[in-house]
């Protein structure tokens, strides 16, 4: 089922030079606890300071091994260096080198020769996935990507309705069946029309229902099959709900295996001090957090930028 609408030119995506810049603002208003304890470190090298930092990272759910073995790395170079000074950098250089962790993050969504990138977001209803797909289809928009969506999440009929409604937003096609019917039809559906309109991106939101694993691995198996009938799906992208911390990764790693995630997304990182989840589901899944949210608004999605995120961290 198709659904098309023009997009209004009072609601253009946002450019990503104008994304990037904003974002990088409220990053850094969005790590105050952190922040705080770094400070108090720089100018009293003392063990209470040293405690502080480490609970602070722990509390910021970096995970209790990573927090202190970052704390002890930062303060043995800086007592080798007698920093003084020194010690914000020395802290720069440790935290940026942990969170980059040697991964790549580009966006795995360039149009191939014969048919469109296929991208899925998955995870655990609430989490914003569909609105991630939605604002997802924005920021791609304002790359001059041509994007169709796929409601493939069928067994919630107000997913699909928010899709259509930011499909109508942006301007670009929805491909949604009827209510409960079969979600990999829907996104075979979606490819094969994206096949035949020679767009650049195909986004299939589809269904995060976690009554029992095994009908979780059955559906959502069956989409990922098949919507690589034209050729391998490009990305899977994992949404994570950045506010339920530690507690969201045994969740996080239950869609690892059933699926090949390429990356995660981290929603709802804005106005809280749990910046630390960057790290630990990183870890735990072994691959990149590509992008995030900060905030409500539609253009709050911006690419994970290591650098950037340190930069936050450690402002003033």
């Amino acid at each position: 089922m198709w659904h098309k609408s023009s997009q209004s030119n009072s609601d253009s995506p946002e450019s990503v030079e104008s994304r990037a810049s904003r974002l990088r603002s409220r990053f850094g208003k969005s790590q105050s606890a952190m922040s705080g304890a770094l400070r108090r470190v720089f100018t009293s090298d003392d063990d209470e300071s040293w405690q502080e930092l480490e609970d602070t990272l722990i509390m910021a759910d970096l995970g209790s091994g990573a927090a202190r073995d970052i704390v002890s790395s930062i303060r043995s170079q800086a007592r080798r260096e007698g920093a003084g000074a020194q010690v914000r950098d020395i802290a720069h250089r440790h935290l940026e080198e942990l969170i980059d962790g040697g991964f790549d993050r580009t966006l795995a969504t360039a149009r191939h020769d014969d048919r469109p990138a296929i991208v899925l977001t998955v995870g655990v209803n609430g989490t914003g996935k569909t609105t991630t797909t939605g604002k997802l289809a924005r920021l791609l928009t304002a790359q001059d990507k041509d994007v169709l969506l796929c409601a493939a999440d069928t067994f919630r009929a107000a997913a699909a309705e928010q899709l259509t409604t930011w499909g109508e937003r942006v301007g670009v096609a929805v491909i949604r069946g009827p209510e409960g019917s079969d979600p990999a039809s829907v996104a075979f559906e979606a490819v094969q029309a994206g096949v035949e309109r020679k767009v650049d991106v195909v986004l299939i939101d589809t269904a995060g229902r976690l009554h029992t694993k095994q009908g979780l691995m059955d559906e959502l198996g069956k989409v990922h099959r098949v919507a690589s009938k034209y050729g391998p799906v490009d990305e899977v992208l994992l949404v994570i709900d950045a506010t339920t911390g530690q507690n969201g990764l045994a969740q996080a790693k239950v869609f690892s295996e059933v699926v090949p995630v390429t990356g995660v997304v981290l929603t709802k990182l804005d106005g809280t001090a749990k910046g630390g989840i960057v790290v630990a589901v990183q870890q735990a899944l072994g691959v990149p957090v590509k992008l995030v949210g900060l905030g409500e608004g539609a253009d709050d999605l911006a690419v994970f930028s290591p650098q950037d995120f340190v930069a936050g961290l450690l402002s003033d």
